[in-house]
């Protein structure tokens, strides 16, 4: 991919695919990931079908090299060093914050934008500097290495305890049973 460019498709098995760029149609693409309701499989199936606007008609041995480069464009192409890292951040319950972070970064309401492409979002997201974003990042990233908060961070966080902690998502089927064991501490009957 040319990063001085902003691209709008993408050539998968050697044919040209118009492609959803705006930052909103990514962000739906992340919060199918983070939702355990579906299977791997199935969060790629609708990834692809948010991502490429022609995808039925994509031939389905074409699906792993449309993936590929599925990331390739969601990631800017830049590359993962592939360690593992730990979860700090959700764009889903982070949007909150980090809207108006970014929004200082392009000195403009990108709600209010008809169309903002991926690539320039993501840009102006990696140039968020101080902000209230930034600091509930520090506090995760510390306390996820498991290293001490300085005085100022541990007030923080127990004052933005509901920003700071990342909601954990379950399945139907694992709220219902963390409910029913619940009730089942707290003495309730007929559960």
């Amino acid at each position: 991919m040319e990063v001085w460019e902003l691209p709008t498709s993408i050539v998968v098995g050697g044919i040209k695919y118009d492609i959803r760029t705006d930052f909103r149609a990514i962000l739906d693409i992340l919060k199918t990931f983070n939702d355990p309701e579906f299977e791997n499989d199935e969060k790629w199936i609708v990834a692809l079908t948010i991502l490429y606007i022609d995808f039925d008609e994509m031939p389905p041995h074409d699906y792993e090299e449309a993936r590929e480069k599925a990331i390739e464009f969601i990631d800017m192409g830049i590359k993962d060093d592939g360690k593992k890292k730990p979860h700090t951040m959700d764009w889903e319950q982070d949007g909150a914050v980090i809207i108006p972070s970014v929004n200082r970064v392009l000195g403009r309401e990108i709600r209010a934008m008809q169309y903002l492409h991926w690539w320039t979002f993501l840009g102006a997201y990696m140039e968020i500097g101080e902000s209230l974003f930034s600091q509930i990042l520090n506090v995760r990233i510390k306390r996820a290495k498991g290293k001490k908060l300085d005085d100022w961070e541990r007030d923080f966080y127990k004052e933005n305890k509901n920003l700071i902690d990342l909601d954990v998502k379950y399945t139907e089927e694992e709220q219902t049973e963390i409910d029913r064991l619940n009730a089942l501490l707290n003495g309730q009957k007929g559960v």
